[in-house]
């Protein structure tokens, strides 16, 4: 008699991917939500290395992600997936979620494929239950952005370009206010001010001087600013009139992104969650978060406040469940392995 061969494993249901600016997780997910395997690979920036270059990191942590399930490599037109979902930073705009979803669609990895702005990630992973998401996010990380969905589709969001859009606040732009400030303070143009000393000492530098050379010539990385944003708060929670300002002006910058959102989608008078992620807002700064919860409770009064430090990926993993139909029981299979 003959052996039967063993069984072809079942193709995963969900290819969930969350890239940031720092790094990409990607995740495998079988029906019932049980994650097959993981994988991790650098920042998605497809607006400095060009669109197809930018997919070729996601790529790495995508086949990290099949070794590690032990799944086959599929062969050439087989997708890893069902549903790939992706949700990526710098795709700020819808246009750029659909040129993207094209992209990942070309390289096979799912049967069907959907982009969604990673703030959407964060939105979703602070939702319980399956269906369709209904409420707010604002994420403060590297920058700042909100957006908002309803069970019928309907979504609230907002360009999330920098200056150019109206935008303000995030690691980076406390980081450059922070420096405005203490560099103003020490030159006299500005008033007196703790950063200015606070703000060099971190790097061992002696003044603000010091500092504005040793970044404009190159001695000290730009990226390297984004460690004075802790600084920036310790200042604040000192009780320096100028850090607090500049932490105050985040807070209420959280909320008027939050109260918008709310009324575009018709949520403003109705108890609806308002979920917070991102560094800046998942650090438990007092300050920070004592004046977004005064300020909503003006603002928005039925609003339900929350931070969410779940992994994006478990947002992006849930979102494709959603597009699947999946039972309940599988998200919370899910949401369960992401603690």
């Amino acid at each position: 008699m003959g052996v039967t061969p063993p069984a072809r494993p079942a193709r995963p249901a969900v290819l969930a991917v969350d890239a940031g600016n720092s790094k990409t997780d990607a995740a495998l997910i079988a029906a019932d939500g049980t994650v097959l395997g993981a994988g991790r690979s650098g920042g998605f920036q497809p607006q400095r290395t060009g669109v197809e270059a930018a997919l070729d990191v996601l790529a790495r942590a995508v086949v990290e992600a099949a070794g590690s399930a032990a799944l086959p490599v599929p062969g050439p037109g087989v997708p890893y997936a069902d549903q790939v979902s992706a949700c990526l930073a710098n795709a700020d705009l819808p246009v750029e979620e659909r040129r993207l979803a094209e992209a990942i669609g070309a390289r096979g990895w799912g049967a069907a494929t959907r982009v969604f702005n990673d703030t959407f990630a964060i939105l979703r992973a602070g939702l319980r239950g399956g269906g369709p998401p209904r409420g707010v996010a604002v994420v403060c990380g590297a920058g700042i952005n909100c957006v908002g969905m309803l069970p019928d589709g309907r979504t609230a969001r907002f360009p999330a370009l920098g200056q150019l859009s109206g935008d303000w606040g995030g690691g980076g732009g406390l980081a450059a206010e922070a420096l405005w400030w203490a560099a103003r303070a020490e030159d006299g143009r500005g008033g007196p001010t703790e950063l200015a000393a606070a703000l060099p000492e971190h790097f061992g530098l002696a003044s603000m001087a010091e500092l504005i050379e040793a970044l404009h010539l190159g001695a000290l990385a730009q990226r390297r600013t984004h460690e004075l944003v802790p600084v920036l708060f310790a200042v604040a929670a000192a009780g320096d009139a100028v850090a607090s300002a500049i932490v105050e002006r985040q807070a209420d910058e959280v909320v008027a992104l939050a109260s918008v959102a709310l009324a575009r989608l018709d949520l403003l008078d109705e108890e609806a969650p308002v979920l917070l992620g991102g560094g800046v807002l998942t650090a438990g700064h007092g300050q920070l978060d004592e004046r977004i919860a005064a300020g909503l409770a003006r603002r928005a009064p039925r609003a339900r406040v929350s931070v969410v430090a779940a992994p994006p990926v478990l947002g992006a993993g849930l979102l494709g469940l959603d597009a699947l139909g999946a039972p309940p029981g599988a998200h919370g299979k899910l949401r369960a392995h992401f603690g």
